[in-house]
């Protein structure tokens, strides 16, 4: 988390919300590829098993 000095300038504001935009842009990623993974081995449980699951 980004975390700005006690006295910051205005440089410390901006590259506080550049790191920020970066880390919710890495966060969102990460739950989208767990998301995908898990729906992955959802279908190929599905498909060891002949099942054909309704969607959510």
């Amino acid at each position: 988390m980004a975390v700005l000095p006690a006295e910051p300038t205005a440089g410390d504001l901006d590259a506080a919300y550049v790191l920020r935009g970066a880390q919710i842009v890495a966060c969102d990623a990460a739950r989208r590829l767990a998301v995908e993974t898990l729906l992955a081995e959802r279908a190929m449980q599905d498909a060891q098993y002949g099942l054909k699951r309704q969607p959510d």
